[in-house]
């Protein structure tokens, strides 16, 4: 089945993408394109409404638009033009005869404007950059680049904005668009189809499931209870494609795809089976999950979590992933309880929350810290830790380092050539114990 992408565009940038899409295969893009920023929203929601897309690829004003729109569940990437395209705006400029400073820039990274601009051997104090913000209007974008032509006497403007660009050229002001360019929404294309292939993939992944028994008394029976959970299992609609056979005389075990347990404990959230087995069999049921890289480590796991959550009070279940991931206690009810992460402490989902994470990727994170042993990490070794691509792994440490949870403190040089990589010390730990948290500086 190929994967759907949903594009979300200005009408005029239609034919870059169509470029850049074309050595993709195996995948179905559905087009969202727009004239006026108002026209994004209802296109967003009518593509979402007729189609089942497996991610979407918007610019920043897209997303900012529709992103409560877009399923929790959804791979979603943001296209941000990159230095490449920046350079390309700085030569078109000059071929226009224009000098390359002073000159002002919305929407790019400082980082990206600072990193352009030393390599061309421009006057930094020359150039002006405005980062894109959600809450800025068209207005106050266009009011940045006049003030700094009429105090500067800059001959053009750099921008992303289509809106913006409409409104200077009226009024004017030459401007060099710096639209991405198909190498950059080719990269960004192809990452998000990796995304999705990855997602997939691990949707699929093997997993084991162990259900136990507690007695209640010595007159239980846990023969017949045993049989009662094994056709209470059975008849369960969502168990359809599992295997399920006798564990021992306590319980069972369930073989499965990821996926199936995923959508049964409502993502990791809730199992109402063990509520119905502890009203319909009279015993105190538990439940554990394993996901490993064979079916006896999946097992393994299982019996771990599920020894853990018969320690609980109630009926619970707990899963333990081979990379150390470790979510629990789920609720044996149907209404789901929040995710907790004993390991770690309470503090965890509150610190991923603040942080824009989610509570199994700062735990991955967590546990990372913790096999590293106080050794610094680089961008592209933690995206190898993790299983993401490189651009995703210092996206990732940008977050971090925003949310104080990250700190630079090196690098090292890995070819004689190009720039020292920059090495990282994370502080998760750190965090949790309720130490103040350093900021990258």
């Amino acid at each position: 089945m190929a994967i759907v992408i949903g594009l979300v565009i200005h009408a005029s940038h239609r034919a870059v993408f169509e470029e850049a899409a074309r050595t993709l295969s195996g995948v179905r893009l559905e087009w969202v394109t727009y004239e006026q920023e108002e026209e994004i929203r209802p296109g967003v929601q009518a593509l979402l409404e007729r189609e089942q897309v497996h991610g979407m690829l918007l610019g920043p004003v897209p997303y900012a638009e529709s992103r409560d729109l877009l399923p929790a569940g959804l791979s979603v990437a943001v296209t941000k033009a990159a230095a490449l395209d920046l350079s390309f705006a700085f030569f078109r400029a000059q071929v226009r005869g224009c000098a390359a400073v002073p000159v002002s820039v919305d929407t790019f990274d400082p980082e990206t404007v600072h990193e352009v601009v030393h390599a061309l051997g421009l006057d930094p104090d020359q150039v002006a950059c405005l980062p894109y913000d959600p809450e800025q209007s068209v207005d106050e974008i266009v009011g940045f680049h006049r003030r700094f032509a009429e105090r500067t006497g800059a001959a053009y403007a750099i921008s992303l904005r289509t809106a913006v660009t409409a409104r200077l050229t009226a009024g004017s002001v030459p401007v060099v668009n710096a639209l991405q360019g198909p190498t950059t929404i080719r990269a960004d294309l192809h990452e998000l189809a990796l995304r999705i292939q990855s997602r997939q993939a691990s949707a699929s992944r093997f997993a084991a499931g162990v259900f136990l028994l507690g007695a209640q008394d010595a007159q239980t029976d846990l023969d017949r209870a045993r049989i009662g959970l094994m056709n209470l299992l059975v008849n369960t609609p969502e168990f359809d494609e599992a295997w399920i056979e006798n564990r021992d005389r306590r319980g069972v075990v369930v073989f499965a795809h990821k996926a199936l347990f995923e959508e049964v404990t409502h993502n990791w959230v809730s199992l109402p089976i063990l509520g119905q087995a502890h009203e319909t069999l009279g015993v105190r049921p538990a439940a554990g999950f394993g996901i490993g890289g064979s079916a006896r480590t999946c097992v393994q796991l299982a019996e771990w979590a599920a020894s853990r959550a018969e320690q609980e009070a109630a009926p619970s279940a707990y899963l333990v992933e081979d990379s150390g991931v470790i979510i629990g206690p789920m609720s044996g009810s149907g209404s789901p309880l929040a995710f907790t992460y004993r390991e770690h402490g309470g503090d965890l989902e509150e610190l991923a929350r603040r942080a824009g994470l989610s509570p199994a990727t700062l735990s991955r994170l967590a546990a990372l810290e913790r096999s590293l042993g106080g050794r610094l990490i680089s961008p592209s070794d933690l995206a190898g830790q993790l299983g993401i691509t490189n651009p995703s792994g210092r996206r990732l440490i940008r977050k971090l380092s925003e949310s104080g949870l990250v700190t630079e403190e090196g690098s090292e040089q890995m070819h004689r050539k190009g720039r020292p990589t920059r090495l990282y010390r994370l502080g998760i730990g750190t965090a949790l114990a309720g130490e103040p948290a350093s900021r990258n500086v």
